[in-house]
Parts: structure tokens; C-alpha cells; sequence
């Protein structure tokens, strides 16, 4: 089919940004689109480490200030990979500029925030979408497509959790380009924005709506020093939380996340439990999904472990041969192609702006019981 080229503007250089230049680098390689991605900008602070990013990734030009690269009339969508405070106030610009945006998890720092997100892109009426990635490694769709089936039959229990151990140390600072996670101006909360997020997100989209929560968050390293200033000041961001949920289907939900977890690099974990049987999936193991059928006879009646790599299953038949893996990076180009194919067919891919405010609007009632120690409501 004749192609469309969709111009990319890049804002940050940092992890997503090599995460998402890998998908728009690979996504038409294996996926039949009518939309190409170019790569036309990328924009950061540091002048020698964009322009070393641009020639590593084969970007044709770089910029210094996001509001010019929005400006630019070579640009049509706008990917945003800075720290949260500034997804607001970059998106609603890229909006009123007539842009696609996709912007990173979490939508926005607060509520408040990501309402006039929505209203903006909204108002445009410019195709957007939200990086939470995990909903498109192929396990976790279908898990998805299997629950959404009925196969579990009515749903009792929702668990998640998101462990690391990268923040023990009271030596790490806060704010600055590595560590703003840790400052709560920059990140607007920590582990609950973080890594929380994706395991309400990824919840939202297989078992539905959270009506009511309770949450304990605790801080244990109290005060850090600041990267930019050099001042030990007090730390803002939750180091753990654990929440307990009523999802609107009468199933109950818990969230563990922290930080704190020695010999955690990254452990995300689900389990979802149903009358007719379960199914749990491990990012450590992200190509199998664990299944019990109460069904299966007797004697013969266990868990299963499926190897999700045959063609039949989501996303898998663009891949490689049955047997064969893919990793955590094919989550991001899955993520791309649907958008891309979206601007195609007009079917926005999900989770939008208003979709992902449901998340934001969870994590803001995390924070606020776990100061109030009372179960919200939402």
C-alpha cells in the first residue's frame, strides 16, 4: 500500500526515549502499515548529549526548547519522554498545534492535571495515547482476551505487585536527570506513579473499574540531597505502598509496590482468580502465562504453564517461528503499530488520555488514603 510519513518530535533523550526511537525503528519492518515513522527531532537540554542521541538514532535534527519543536510546521507527532511535571503544559501545546501526542506513563502528576490534558487533546481532537507498554506484551493481551471471554467465569480476586530496590541507599539523591523519580515537584509521587501505575492500569483494562480503596504508603528514607542544589531537604515521594481495592464486578483487588525490595530489579507480577479456574503471569517470565482450569478431570487437574510465542496468539504471528521469544522492547512497537494503525482506521489506541486519567485518578486516591489511613471512594 502507498505509505504516509509521520514525522516525529522527540522531547528527552533518556530511557523511554531509546525505548520508543527502538519502536519507531522497528515497527514497519514487521507490521503492514500505511503510516512510516520518521524521525525528524529530538529535542533536550544538553546540546552534546541530543545531537550524540540524534546520531545514534538517526534522528535528522535536534532542537533545545520543546516549545520550538512544536512550533515546527516539519512535525506532525509529538512523543513526550520528560519527568511528569512537564507532560501538562507539553501536551496541551502540542494539542493547540494540531499534533498526535503520545506521552509516557504516568498521564500526569495529578487529576487536576490530566483533566486538562484530556480537555485539550479533546478540544483538537488530535489522536493520543499513553506508553503503558505492559498492556502489549502479547501474555498480558491474552490474559486480557481470556478473562474478557468469560473463560474465569466471575472474578473474586484481582493481585498485583511492582517490586525494586534501586532507592536503599540514603546516599541516592533526589531530583536531577537520573534520580527525579525521587523528587515529588518533578515526579508527583513515587512508587505509586511509578510502578503502581501500570500494574492499576493493566488492572483497569482486564478486570474493570475500582469503586472504593484503602492504602498504607510509607517514606522510609525521610531526607535525601537535592542532585541540582547540593541541600538535604525532605523527600515528598511514597518509597512503598500497598493498597486493597473493591473492583466494580464485586472482586477484590491488592497492590503491593516498593522499592525497597532487596534482589528486585524489576519484578512485576498478576494474578487474577475466577470461579472456573486462574491465570497469573511474572515480567521475569514474560513469555508464559499460568493457567488453572477447575475443569480439566481430576486427577489430571493443575496449573499450566502456556508458552505464548505460536501466531494465533496477540501479536506473535508478525514475529517469529513458534518456540521463538521476543522481549520487553517488542511491547513498545506492538504499542506503535496500533497507533499507527489507528490513525488509519480513526480507532483511537488505548489507553488515550481519557482512558489513562482513570489511573491517575486511582493513584491520587492511593496517595491521598495512604495519608488519611480512610478508604476512598472514587
Amino acid at each position: 500500500m502507498p505509505r504516509k510519513a509521520l514525522r516525529i518530535g522527540m522531547i528527552g533523550y533518556g530511557f523511554m526515549g531509546r525505548a520508543h526511537s527502538n519502536a519507531y525503528r522497528k515497527v514497519n519492518n514487521f507490521f503492514d502499515l500505511e503510516y512510516v515513522p520518521v524521525l525528524q527531532a529530538v529535542c533536550g537540554r544538553n546540546a552534546e548529549k541530543t545531537r550524540a542521541f540524534a546520531e545514534t538514532w538517526g534522528y535528522a535534527s535536534t532542537e533545545r526548547d520543546w516549545k520550538k519543536l512544536i512550533a515546527r510546521d516539519d512535525i506532525d507527532a509529538v512523543d513526550i519522554c520528560v519527568p511528569n511535571d512537564l507532560h501538562m503544559e507539553i501536551a496541551i501545546a502540542a494539542a493547540r498545534a494540531g499534533k498526535a501526542i503520545l506521552c509516557e506513563k504516568p498521564l500526569a502528576r495529578t487529576t487536576k492535571e490530566g483533566e486538562a490534558m484530556v480537555k485539550a487533546v479533546e478540544k483538537a481532537k488530535v489522536p493520543n495515547t499513553v506508553w503503558y507498554n505492559y498492556r502489549r506484551v502479547p501474555a498480558v493481551s491474552l490474559i486480557q482476551q481470556v478473562v474478557a471471554k468469560g473463560t474465569l467465569g466471575k472474578i473474586f480476586h484481582y493481585r498485583a505487585n511492582f517490586l525494586q530496590d534501586w532507592t536503599i541507599n540514603p546516599d541516592v539523591p533526589q531530583g536531577g536527570a537520573g534520580t527525579w523519580r525521587l523528587d515529588v515537584d518533578a515526579a508527583g509521587s513515587g512508587v505509586t506513579g511509578d510502578l503502581l501505575a501500570h500494574c492499576v492500569d493493566t488492572a483497569l483494562w482486564i478486570n474493570g473499574s475500582i469503586s472504593s480503596l484503602t492504602a498504607m504508603t510509607e517514606t522510609f528514607v525521610k531526607k535525601r540531597k537535592h542532585a541540582d542544589t547540593g541541600k538535604v531537604q525532605e523527600v515528598g515521594i511514597d518509597d512503598a505502598a500497598g493498597v486493597l481495592c473493591r473492583f466494580g464486578n464485586g472482586s477484590l483487588g491488592m497492590f503491593e509496590s516498593t522499592r525497597y525490595a532487596r534482589g528486585h530489579k524489576a519484578l512485576y507480577t498478576l494474578e487474577i482468580n475466577g470461579e472456573h479456574g486462574s491465570l497469573a503471569w511474572n515480567l521475569h517470565d514474560l513469555n508464559y502465562v499460568q493457567f488453572f482450569d477447575h475443569k480439566t478431570e481430576g486427577r489430571m487437574r493443575g496449573w499450566t504453564s502456556i508458552l505464548v510465542t505460536d501466531g494465533e496468539h496477540p501479536y506473535l504471528g508478525r514475529w517469529w517461528v513458534p518456540g521463538l521469544s521476543i522481549g520487553y522492547e517488542h511491547s513498545f512497537i506492538h504499542q506503535l503499530a496500533d497507533f499507527l494503525e489507528g490513525l488509519s482506521t480513526g480507532k483511537p489506541a488505548a489507553p488515550t488520555f481519557r482512558d489513562a486519567l482513570e489511573t491517575t485518578r486511582v493513584c491520587d486516591a492511593i496517595i491521598k488514603s495512604g495519608k488519611s489511613q480512610k478508604w476512598v471512594t472514587l
